[in-house]
């Protein structure tokens, strides 16, 4: 479109007081070359009103709008998706991060440098039109499981108004919970086991003319995107028709690119499409559920050896059966102790996937040994014991209940006598000393395996393989975000809920597969409308490929945390862009910066980088950039500011997507335009990861090692570049790492290319 701009400084909120407007109106006029004006509150019915008229009269249609961070007044400057708005912000970074003794020259190179940077984000910014799919769009809902996780989704996004199809690998509907005897209290007191509900449910389920049930049937393949994957089925048990498709490693990259060897992925997606019985469905909910963990390891319990050591769900069979009965003989069970952890050596930590359900069942059987027998005793032998919510009334039933003994303690030992029974042989327990007890029976708490571990499940037809990539990171389980983003996975359009996203009560069962259902509605109607589903929900943009200069180095559909790429016949990459979640991490990985979206590309971060004006002959005036992650640190940057902490007014912050879409070459336009330091602030990694995007800043961190050895070689301090990881609750520690970084910089002195 053809563009007309007009830029709003606001001089409220401290910021006439900081800066000299006139000065900041002057370089909008002058070296921006576009039209300026102020007003004391742009956020007030009479600033937008003044807004509103340029753009009605004077047919503004690109605004700049100079007053505070664009994390805040989002309603107030929304002036329709056919324009273009553009945010400064001089509150949180200028006025409110200087105090009053701040040197007034630099506060004003300080705005005027981010008005700059404003001014050309706005001329390289284009309006954005919405991805459509080239495909007819479905609304079907794809539900994989029948257990209570899959039953719930399958009834709520029927509700919705939504067809869905049900799968079960089993020849029935109803999981794990057809075995129970009893279900856990779930109104008060909260002492009462109650009768099972899941006939109910599956009832409700097959009665429900919107949704279709296949038992004995698995997914053979998943190929498509959000709107229309396109899924066949196959019989529970048989192998896949067609084999799944390679995890092409770096290696593997490598030798494709040089023609060594072919990609093993190229033309999957033609043999789901080429299956004529193929269905297709709008989006994906993963309920399929979890399974006991293998405690063999532990043999100092017995399991596997003495067969009056089971476990946890092994019990439960044997309870719903009637009353319970040992393996070996048959006898009555008179007294089952219950063991939480495995104890040994390793005595302070719980059985694997072991948590807060499998405390509550050790509850829940214990209850069971007293209502088959008055006189019965029940041991619970913990390191931890979790209850949440409600269930910590149930807990103190127990507590309260002559029959049931719970201390923490170690169980080293597990022996079988002459007659069957057991002796538990335990120390460190509440009574300091060490103790031995004789019992019919030991049950070992099993933990909840998700499926996902280890086990494609899903069987996806993508470039990146069958299954969700790095879910060691997560011991299995299909998480995205767990904290910010719950039921999503690390493909779009594919959600979970239950045992596979975590271990789960029925009620939180439930309202899982309910916010599962949820997600999956709101992805099929994000994606009918061309906009993004999460965390950036909205945006009509997405990354464009100019694949004239492609080298087909595979960098971006490797790095894709959302395997949002696939290989076309030629082994180009091939975007999937409903599968995308904008963050942009393909374009920070091409070496060839083919890749943009129309309102966040190379050229533009890179031209306001060019923006700041770099003093080359004043030595206490250094230059620093930051490229800031929008999702956590750039939030503890304006929560810092709000608090009035000072940050060092030598910075520039650039808000990026995510650190996985910086590109070096910003890095390099920095240094070689005469900035001394670079430093990336983003959000953790690792383990305890907090990426939105899940590998952004793991990979920046990686790169950043990269263009190290890269600065040495020019003859630059590696130093000069630094990453560091902020969460956004750090806000206090926010301007001292930053202050820490420029004190290292000016250590070094002034950058030698500074005047070149």
């Amino acid at each position: 479109m053809d563009k007309k701009y007009s830029a709003y400084i606001c001089t409220g909120c401290g910021i006439g007081d900081a800066v000299e407007i006139e000065a900041m109106t002057g370089i909008v006029t002058g070296e921006m070359r576009m039209e300026c004006k102020s007003h004391q509150a742009l956020c007030s019915t009479a600033g937008r009103t003044m807004i509103e008229k340029d753009i009605n009269d004077d047919g503004v249609n690109t605004v700049v709008i100079i007053a505070c961070s664009p994390r805040v007044m989002k309603d107030e400057f929304d002036f329709g998706a056919d324009k273009i708005t553009v945010r400064v912000n001089l509150r949180e970074q200028v006025a409110w991060s200087n105090g009053a003794d701040a040197d007034k020259e630099y506060v004003q190179e300080q705005a005027s440098d981010y008005v700059r940077m404003g001014c050309t984000q706005a001329k390289k910014t284009d309006l954005p039109e919405p991805y459509k799919l080239d495909k007819e769009l479905n609304k079907r809902i794809l539900v994989m499981g029948g257990g209570i996780a899959g039953l719930t989704a399958a009834q709520e996004a029927a509700k919705a108004g939504n067809e869905v199809t049900l799968v079960e690998k089993e020849g029935k509907l109803g999981g794990k919970a057809l075995g129970w005897r009893k279900q856990f209290p779930t109104k008060a007191p909260w002492s009462e086991l109650e009768e099972p509900s899941i006939s109910g449910l599956v009832r409700a389920v097959e009665e429900n003319s919107k949704i279709t049930v296949k038992t004995a049937t698995e997914v053979a393949r998943i190929a498509g995107c959000p709107g229309h994957f396109k899924v066949s089925f196959k019989d529970a048990g048989t192998k896949n028709e067609w084999d799944a498709p390679a995890k092409v490693g770096v290696d593997e990259q490598d030798k494709i690119a040089k023609g060594e060897m072919e990609n093993p992925n190229n033309g999957l997606q033609a043999y789901t499409d080429a299956d004529p019985n193929a269905e297709v469905f709008g989006a994906v909910v993963l309920a399929t559920g979890w399974k006991p963990a293998d405690v063999s390891e532990y043999e100092h319990l017995g399991y596997g050896n003495f067969k009056n050591v089971v476990t946890n769900a092994e019990f439960e069979k044997l309870a719903s059966a009637g009353k319970i009965s040992r393996p070996s003989d048959g006898k009555l069970v008179e007294s089952v102790a219950f063991i939480q952890s495995p104890g040994g050596e390793e005595h302070d930590r719980d059985f694997p996937y072991c948590n807060s359900v499998t405390s509550m069942v050790s509850l829940k059987q214990a209850k069971y040994v007293r209502e088959d027998n008055s006189d019965a005793k029940a041991y619970i032998l913990y390191q931890h014991m979790r209850t949440p919510g409600n269930m910590e009334m149930f807990y103190k039933w127990a507590q309260n209940d002559d029959g049931i003994f719970m201390t923490k303690a170690t169980v080293t030992k597990v022996n079988e006598e002459g007659d069957g029974s057991l002796s538990v042989e335990m120390k460190n327990t509440l009574l300091n000393e060490d103790l031995s007890i004789q019992v019919d029976m030991v049950v070992l708490a099993a933990g909840m395996v998700p499926t996902t571990a280890n086990n494609p499940t899903i069987n996806l037809s993508y470039r990146q393989g069958p299954a969700f990539l790095d879910l060691d990171m997560f011991d299995g389980y299909a998480d995205s975000h767990f904290i910010c983003f719950p039921y999503e996975t690390r493909r779009t359009g594919v959600y979970a809920c239950g045992g596979v996203r975590k271990a789960t009560t029925m009620e939180e069962t439930i309202d899982d597969a309910t916010g599962a259902a949820l997600k999956a509605i709101q992805c099929i109607e994000s994606a009918d409308r061309g906009v993004a589903v999460h965390p950036r929900s909205g945006d009509s943009t997405y990354p464009e490929f100019f694949f004239q200069r492609c080298t087909q180095c595979k960098r971006c559909t490797e790095e894709c945390p959302f395997g949002a790429l696939d290989d076309d016949e030629k082994g180009t990459p091939l975007p999937n862009p409903t599968r995308c979640r904008r963050c942009g991490t393909c374009m920070g990985a091409c070496p060839e910066r083919i890749i943009g979206f129309k309102n966040y590309n190379i050229d533009m971060i890179g031209s306001m980088v060019k923006a700041i004006e770099v003093p080359d002959d004043d030595e206490d005036k250094l230059r620093f950039l930051a490229l800031v992650c929008e999702n956590d640190a750039y939030p503890a940057l304006d929560m810092a500011a709000m608090r009035r902490h000072g940050i060092n007014n030598l910075v520039r912050f650039i808000p990026v997507r995510c650190l996985g879409s910086v590109n070096v070459v910003w890095i390099k336009d920095a240094l070689s335009s005469g900035m001394d330091g670079v430093i990336l602030l983003g959000c953790k990694y690792g383990d305890d990861y907090q990426c939105h995007f899940v590998k952004g800043s793991e990979l920046a961190d990686k790169r950043m090692a990269n263009i190290g050895e890269t600065l040495g070689s020019l003859g630059l301090e590696p130093e000069r570049v630094a990453m560091r990881q902020v969460a956004i609750n750090e806000f206090n520690k926010v301007p001292e790492i930053i202050q820490e970084f420029v004190d290292e910089i000016t250590a070094l002195g002034p950058n030698p290319f500074k005047g070149f």
